[in-house]
Parts: C-alpha cells; sequence; structure tokens
C-alpha cells in the first residue's frame, strides 16, 4: 500500500495528472490502471481526488463570474442554463443566409 499512498499524495499534489504522479511515485501508468480496476479503496480515493479539483475549478469559475468575466459569464450560461435558453445552436445557411436546400417529406403511401 505505501506505493499507493505515494501516488495518491503525488496525485494531489499534481492536481490529478495521471503521468505526473506516476513518474513521481516511480510506477507505470499500467500500474495505476490495475490499482484503480483493482482496488475499490484506491479507485474511491482516485475519484475523491478528482472531485476536490472539480470542486475547487467550479468556485474559481463562481469567482470570476461574480466579477463579471464574460467568457465564463458565457460558460457558465451555455452549460447550465440551456433550460432557460441559453444554447448555442448552428444554422447552415448559404451566403448571405440563403437556403441551401429545401427539405420535403415524401409520404409512400399515397401513392
Amino acid at each position: 500500500m505505501k506505493d499507493k499512498s505515494t501516488f495518491l499524495e503525488a496525485f494531489k499534489a499534481n492536481n490529478c495528472n495521471i503521468s505526473k504522479s506516476c513518474e513521481a511515485a516511480n510506477i507505470s501508468r499500467q500500474t495505476f490502471y490495475n490499482w484503480k480496476e483493482d482496488d475499490e479503496d484506491f479507485r474511491t480515493e482516485v475519484a475523491s481526488c478528482e472531485e476536490a479539483l472539480l470542486d475547487l475549478a467550479e468556485s474559481k469559475l463562481l469567482e470570476n463570474i461574480k466579477k463579471g468575466a464574460t467568457p465564463e459569464l458565457i460558460f457558465y450560461l451555455k452549460t447550465k442554463g440551456k433550460k432557460r435558453g441559453y444554447v448555442e445552436r448552428q444554422e447552415i445557411t448559404g451566403s448571405e443566409g440563403k437556403k441551401l436546400f429545401d427539405i420535403r417529406i415524401i409520404d409512400g403511401d399515397n401513392d
């Protein structure tokens, strides 16, 4: 378990970067994935570290939103505000917004 503990300490210190953490713990990536597959406690601890990092990122995002940072506001609304209509849609048009094609539904039963 010592190697796993060393890895987990490095994982936290390296912001959940697998490559850097494996290097610091002197293990291969495959060893990491084997541990993650075979050891439920290890898998849970890795997930906990990843959730903590996500919490940190989300709190920084919200700090910037409170400061009025436009990119962060747009990102948040596009991801969390979809049900309120903040959805980016792409339209396929020709030059100057002209239609490229018409869609016709052909009902084969009326032949």
